[in-house]
């Protein structure tokens, strides 16, 4: 049973998948444990005015190093990629938990998100090489599966450390985490570090300063609807800046699809009639949707009257079914049929949740979230271990590094998608002005209507699958 669970604990695996997940774990911890602890280390080193920008600083780097997976494998061997990215993550966090004012915090969490991005996205092209293709959907189902896990460490986390007054040590303990991980990688990774040499190419600067560029108009147009008494200013600023982002990526497309062009996309993705670039549409919906969690909590108490811890309870709705889904999903198999109805059923969680804003319905809101989740948990293993094959030649062999590319534009995709996704919300709820009934239907409709997109795009898609 080598392509079942069981399989992916096979001697000579399980090391690799334990280093490869507890490197996402760390990257989806952090970024959920610093929401939580942020208001305590403020209060302590100042620098309020700052505060959104600690998720930006983070952001940004993490965009672009994702970016360059492929890259990073060509010139380092797999085990020197990760142990380097680990590096960076570490001083990062550990300049975060001696920072003395927001400043030095600021540049811990930049030098965090330059190795975050490479730990993700060497997750999934590293997977291409530990595992056997019959294992990459299971490989990445327990992957992404740590990002639900993080959203539940991560604040638990946080809160128990900010509570005690001891908020920098939390990072401490990640730092520890990470030197943990570190020590097993020589071992974990052998096989995947047994890589054939790639072909040197020219840097591909140009995609990179796209790719950056699109992440730093979408991180400042989540700024200008962050926080409370938007103006109509802000929402029009946050706008136009998603306007302009995707106006960046669409000169990224146009730009990599001409002949000879330096790409940190694989080529297959403009293939005409090919699946690839539907694969990675849809996966940018599923994500870019799910950025919705981040404002349940504060409808749960403004709309539904919750407590703050049952409005936490209520936030994590959607990451459960996601979970749930992908577990679930990757066992399953029929990789075809999941790609088609995951979308579907975010479409429908979403329908619910439109139609249930009101103080008596959090309920419903509950079964609309997790039917989100499981539309998201569903379709992303079959998805990801498509993208993944997007680079592979029909003898199975990796050309020209094209696979690498193919693996590590998950993650770009992803990053890109939450800071979309981030931006779209922040407008969504802005435009509601005070009153949160309006706020949240506008959100979970304007959510609606783009995971209809993800639904037509799946039908493509799932060629992959």
């Amino acid at each position: 049973m080598t392509a079942g669970w069981a399989g992916m604990l096979a001697p000579g695996r399980r090391g690799a998948v334990g280093v490869l997940c507890g490197g996402v774990l760390l990257f989806a911890v952090d970024t959920y444990v610093t929401a939580s602890l942020l208001p305590s280390a403020v209060a302590e080193i100042g620098g309020e005015r700052f505060y959104s920008w600690v998720v930006t600083v983070y952001l940004l780097p993490a965009v672009v190093t994702s970016a360059l997976t492929g890259r990073a494998l060509a010139a380092w061997s797999a085990r020197r990629a990760y142990l380097l990215a680990l590096l960076a993550f570490g001083v990062g966090t550990a300049i975060d938990a001696v920072a003395p004012s927001m400043a030095v915090l600021l540049i811990g969490r930049a030098v965090q998100g330059t190795g975050g991005g490479l730990l993700a996205g060497l997750a999934y092209a590293l997977i291409r090489t530990a595992l056997p293709r019959e294992l990459w959907t299971r490989g990445s189902a327990a992957i992404s599966a740590m990002w639900g896990v993080g959203l539940l460490v991560g604040p638990v986390l946080g809160g128990v450390f900010a509570e005690s007054g001891l908020w920098r040590g939390a990072f401490a303990t990640m730092v520890v985490v990470t030197g943990v991980v570190a020590v097993a990688v020589p071992a974990g990774l052998r096989r995947a570090g047994a890589r054939p040499p790639s072909t040197r190419t020219p840097f591909p600067l140009f995609s990179v300063l796209l790719v950056g560029g699109a992440a730093a108009v979408l991180s400042v147009s989540g700024l200008a609807v962050s926080g409370a008494g938007v103006s109509t200013r802000g929402v029009v600023v946050a706008a136009g800046g998603i306007v302009v982002a995707l106006a960046l990526l669409v000169g990224l497309v146009l730009h990599e699809r001409r002949p000879g062009a330096v790409r940190v996309l694989p080529l297959a993705t403009f293939t005409r009639g090919g699946p690839l670039a539907a694969v990675y549409v849809t996966a940018a919906v599923l994500i870019g949707v799910s950025a919705v969690e981040g404002f349940v909590p504060l409808f749960g108490q403004r709309l539904g009257g919750l407590s703050p811890v049952w409005a936490g309870f209520l936030g994590v709705a959607l990451a459960c079914g996601w979970v749930v889904g992908e577990m679930t999903s990757a066992s399953v198999g029929r990789g075809r049929l999941a790609v088609g109805v995951g979308p579907l059923l975010g479409v429908v969680g979403f329908a619910v949740l439109t139609l249930t804003q009101r103080p008596d319905g959090v309920v419903w809101w509950a079964v609309g979230l997790v039917l989100a989740g499981l539309g998201v948990g569903v379709a992303w293993p079959h998805l990801a271990a498509g993208a993944m094959a997007g680079g592979t030649a029909e003898d199975g062999t990796d050309d020209d590094g094209e696979g690498d590319r193919a693996s590590a534009a998950i993650t770009m995709v992803q990053m890109l998608a939450v800071a979309l996704g981030a931006a779209f919300a922040g407008v969504a709820v802005a435009l509601g002005d005070d009153d949160p009934a309006v706020s949240a239907t506008l959100l979970y409709g304007g959510m609606g209507v783009v995971a209809l997109l993800g639904a037509v795009t799946a039908l493509r898609a799932r060629e992959a699958a």
